[in-house]
């Protein structure tokens, strides 16, 4: 990485400390970047070293500068890809701020690939102070995702699963004691167990109008409520209670693509692209390798190039 573009990602991120209000330990933490190595990127006519010990100076590496201008949505490159703002997109933010602000438990439900995580990490990066984001994993179990939250918050707590939730309750409300608007969001939350969703129960209660939970998921996460509604599994009526009426549905999302199409005149590829592609993280997928290579060869978007790019088959009743 050139040292005009180490100095300008410096640059960047101090002004976005300044614009948002957080402190350069804060921003070191979101980041995931070493504070001594904030530190001295921070320092006046830096040249991004840092003492590793025995007299010795060490480069700092470019992954650090990544980190940091892929937080702060600062871009050295060409992009590829640019954000739109959907319907879906809209809606969500629309629903984070709402939440954010009063200290509610929300459910967003959006079809996969309708730009999710895309848009609660654009939040954050936003809203910095207090947002925070645990993605599910599918074999997660209660232990893990609590494991995560903690993580997240960077918080030390007792070893016993009540005594960690009551913690996290705890860290979460003395951020709004001190005049911050604390937010907990999971993502891909049609993964959680009913363990997880009970605990979920128990953070609302200690949490509500002190902080905003927001589980995003499927539609799969309300079937799964409702199986084990139906079959009354323990805490998911008392669980389901509590969000009923805090339930988000995304809109549809608009398979016409006309949004992320602008640059592309050829109606044929148009056509073909809205053929192959159900959602917009699949456009997505499609658009910035092609658009990479046409760039790369100077050549123009065509189905040609995107089977090429794609190694798709030449057949065009395959389906996809």
């Amino acid at each position: 990485m050139e040292l005009s573009t180490k100095k300008r990602i410096a640059l960047e991120a101090k002004l976005y400390i300044k614009e948002n209000a957080i402190s350069q330990t804060d921003l070191a933490v979101k980041a995931d970047v070493r504070k001594e190595y904030m530190s001295n990127m921070f320092k006046y006519n830096s040249d991004f070293t840092v003492n590793a010990g025995n007299d010795k100076t060490v480069v700092i590496p470019d992954k650090y500068f990544d980190k940091i201008a892929d937080f702060i949505g600062y871009s050295y490159t060409k992009t590829y890809w640019d954000n739109q703002a959907t319907t879906q997109f809209s809606s969500v933010i629309a629903n984070l701020q709402e939440s954010k602000a009063h200290g509610t438990t929300n459910v967003i439900i959006g079809a996969t690939g309708s730009g999710k995580s895309h848009c609660i990490n654009l939040f954050r990066r936003k809203n910095p102070s207090a947002t925070f984001i645990v993605t599910v994993g599918s074999s997660d179990n209660l232990s893990d995702l609590i494991d995560k939250v903690i993580d997240e918050l960077k918080l030390t707590t007792g070893k016993s699963k009540s005594k960690k939730i009551r913690d996290i309750a705890q860290k979460l409300r003395s951020l709004k004691d001190n005049g911050l608007t604390p937010q907990l969001i999971f993502d891909e939350a049609e993964y959680m167990k009913q363990p997880a969703l009970c605990s979920m129960k128990e953070l609302h209660d200690y949490l509500n109008e002190y902080c905003s939970i927001v589980l995003m998921g499927t539609d799969q996460l309300l079937t799964n409520l409702d199986v084990m509604r139906k079959k009354n599994k323990q805490g998911i009526p008392q669980f389901y209670r509590r969000i009923k009426f805090g339930i988000r549905q995304l809109p549809h999302i608009d398979k016409s693509f006309d949004l992320f199409l602008t640059d592309i005149e050829s109606n044929d590829v148009k056509k073909f692209l809205r053929t192959i592609c159900d959602n917009y993280g699949e456009l997505h997928d499609v658009l910035v390798p092609v658009r990479r290579a046409a760039d790369k060869t100077g050549e123009e978007i065509t189905e040609q190039l995107i089977r090429k790019v794609l190694n798709l088959p030449n057949n065009l009743n395959a389906r996809y």
